[in-house]
This record gives structure tokens, C-alpha cells and sequence, in this order.
């Protein structure tokens, strides 16, 4: 028998297929959108009929990303659109197009919660991760505009061999700028990420986690806002695994996410734009409440996680919590979605995934 559709907690619009600036890393490859050109985006209308029909199934929050969600077209007409649903609302962004009055319009919107990358601190290291000259001073004139609406934006830096020396300066800078919390992202193997783990941009796995390891200990604890850092739940220290991770949830929330391109095109998430068999439907022709009780990818996914999950992550005793970290990504890389985590494989084989979270093992004490 099916079970019952859980409720649609929120919906990631990638309003956009375009974006302002050319990362490195993105996992979504948006077009270029310069000066002057519009991309292809959702249609306001659109907008409007997926919460109608989202708020009976459920709907409690919303979040803009894109490409760029704030080069959207009707991005205030989205704000307020939100804001009179009385859904929460996030945003991620890259901060260039933050302007005082869309800054402004986000503050009304009630307690949104608003991200803004910032991959170095100077423009030289920035600019190289974001492909666009004078992007790193318009990020930060974008942040100073949110705090200066009353707002705590989270920074964000996907941390590379490029960046990586600047982890402390970044918790500096974000505290003298008025930042809400610090988080750390790892660059996925997706897409143009690929391309970074290939070229040895990357950190390799003994760099990540002693990078892990200082923020989430020696670091966190000196820092005046709070910090996160990104890698699964089984690497993280036992204090920091319950509870906020920084994403506005404690963790994925596959469950209850329903994700819609900037096309209208419904999918699991943003990997809808480079892997077609995970976007399904479309809001121009398919009802909302049809595609989230009945399309068989999404029966599969609430079926089989955590218990379908293979390799180490199906022997880790965190999986309920982590549900195999990003399931998105590991479909990517291996067209299954119970795949182990690249990182948790990867670390696995390196005898460095930690014993103690290992299912039927017992850590080794010293002396014993």
C-alpha cells in the first residue's frame, strides 16, 4: 500500500535560469545573464497559482534562489506576494544585486532568512571563484544594505585551496560587518564542481575535515557569530548535530521540499537543470497536489529512505537523520539514489570515517 504524502513544508523556487555572475563551482550552470538581457524565468502568474495550490497540501515556507533570484523581473511583486501569504521566507544570493530597496522590501517581508556568498575576502580571491570583476565590492555593499534594513544575513564561503587560508578572516569580516552566523560549504561534484575536484581546486578529504574539525571546535568557540560547516552529520561533534545547522532546518527536510525551475517545470530540487529525470511535471499543466501525492520518483524516495541506502551510509548509524546527505548528488553521480555519499565513501575508504558512527562497531580505547 502507498503511504500517505507527508504535508509540502516548503518549496524551493529557482526563480531564474540565469545569473549575474559565472561560479566556478555551480552546481545548477546557470546562463550568463549581463547587462540589460533577461533569461528565462518563472512567470509571476505561475508563482501565484503554486502557493494557491501549495497552501492546502501544507505550505509553511519559501525559498529564492536561483541562478540569481533577485534579477528576477518581479522579484518585489514575489517579496510582497509572500509576505501577504504569510509564508517564511528564504533567500540565497550572491549579494550584487541587494539593493537598500530590495533589502528594505525583504525586512518587511516579517524574519526572512537571508544568505549571501562571500568566497574570499578580497576581491582578487572572490572574483576568481565568481568569474566577474567588481562582483566582491557589490556583495558586499549588498550585505551592508541587509544590515543596515535590520537584517542578519548568513555568509557563505564554498571553501577551496583558493580560500581556504582566509576561514578566519571571512569570521572576522562577518562579525565586523553586522553578518547573523558564518557557514562553510564544500564544493559538490556537480556540474561545473566537477570540473574543481578534477583540476585539484578542491581540498582533498584530510584538509576538509581538519578544516571541519577547527571551525567546529577551536574556531566556533572564539567566534562572535555562530559558525557551520557543511560536511555530513556523522563528521560533525555530537553538541553540533541536534538542532540548526544553519540552513534554517536541522536537516534536509526531503521529505517536505518540492523544488520548481525557473521554467515552471516541477523537480526533486535544483538538479532538476542538469539531470531531466528529476524534474517532473510542470505548474502551467499539472496540478501541484497530483505531482507531490503521486509522482513515483518522490513515492520511491519517502519508500526507501533511510532503510534502501548502501555502502557506508546505509551501515551508518546517523542515516535517519542524514538520509544520505544529499541524495540529489549521489543521483548525480551514480544514477542511484541510495548510492553512499561521495564524501562518506570517500572518506570511508581513507579509513577516516569515524568508527563511533559506524553501526556494530565499537571505537578502540586507548590502553584497552
Amino acid at each position: 500500500m502507498q503511504e500517505e504524502a507527508p504535508p509540502l513544508n516548503q518549496i524551493y523556487f529557482y526563480l531564474t535560469q540565469g545569473c549575474n555572475l559565472r561560479c566556478r563551482h555551480c552546481w545548477i550552470v546557470p546562463k550568463f545573464q549581463g547587462t540589460g538581457e533577461v533569461c528565462s524565468h518563472l512567470k509571476l502568474e505561475v508563482f501565484r497559482s503554486i502557493l494557491d495550490q501549495a497552501k492546502p497540501l501544507g505550505l509553511q515556507a519559501v525559498k529564492l534562489t536561483g541562478g540569481e533570484p533577485l534579477i528576477h523581473p518581479h522579484i518585489h511583486d514575489i517579496i510582497d506576494t509572500i509576505c501577504e501569504e504569510q509564508l517564511s521566507l528564504g533567500v540565497e544570493t550572491n549579494g550584487v544585486e541587494c539593493t537598500s530597496a530590495i533589502a528594505a522590501k525583504l525586512a518587511a517581508s516579517g524574519n526572512p532568512f537571508v544568505s549571501v556568498s562571500l568566497d574570499g575576502t578580497d576581491a582578487k580571491t572572490h572574483e576568481w571563484v565568481r568569474g566577474v570583476e567588481g562582483c566582491f565590492d557589490a556583495a558586499l555593499a549588498g550585505i551592508r544594505n541587509l544590515v543596515d534594513a535590520h537584517l542578519k544575513p548568513q555568509i557563505i564561503m564554498t571553501v577551496m585551496k583558493r580560500n581556504s587560508h582566509q576561514v578566519e578572516a571571512l569570521v572576522s569580516l562577518a562579525e565586523g560587518i553586522g553578518a547573523g552566523s558564518v557557514k562553510f560549504n564544500l564544493v559538490q561534484p556537480t556540474a561545473r564542481g566537477e570540473q574543481l575536484h578534477h583540476s585539484q581546486e578542491t581540498l582533498s578529504m584530510p584538509e576538509i575535515l581538519e578544516l571541519g574539525r577547527y571551525v567546529e571546535t577551536e574556531l566556533r568557540s572564539s567566534a562572535n557569530v555562530p559558525l557551520f560547516f557543511s560536511h555530513p552529520e556523522a563528521f560533525r561533534p555530537l553538541g553540533n548535530i541536534f538542532g540548526n545547522d544553519g540552513n534554517g532546518c536541522s536537516v534536509c527536510g526531503i521529505f517536505g521540499i518540492l523544488g520548481v525551475l525557473g521554467d515552471g517545470t516541477y523537480a526533486l530540487c535544483g538538479i532538476g537543470e542538469t539531470v531531466p529525470e528529476l524534474a517532473f511535471g510542470h505548474a502551467e499543466k499539472d496540478r501541484l497536489e497530483t505531482v507531490w501525492k503521486h509522482n513515483p520518483i518522490l513515492q520511491s524516495i519517502r519508500e526507501g529512505l533511510p532503510k534502501r541506502l548502501k555502502g557506508i551510509c546505509g551501515d551508518c548509524i546517523m542515516k535517519s537523520r542524514c538520509l544520505g546527505s544529499c541524495i540529489a548528488q549521489n543521483y548525480y553521480r551514480d544514477k542511484d539514489f541510495w548510492a553512499p555519499n561521495w564524501f562518506c565513501e570517500e572518506a570511508y575508504k581513507l579509513g577516516l570515517f569515524p568508527e563511533s558512527r559506524i553501526r556494530g562497531r565499537v571505537p578502540v580505547r586507548s590502553g584497552a
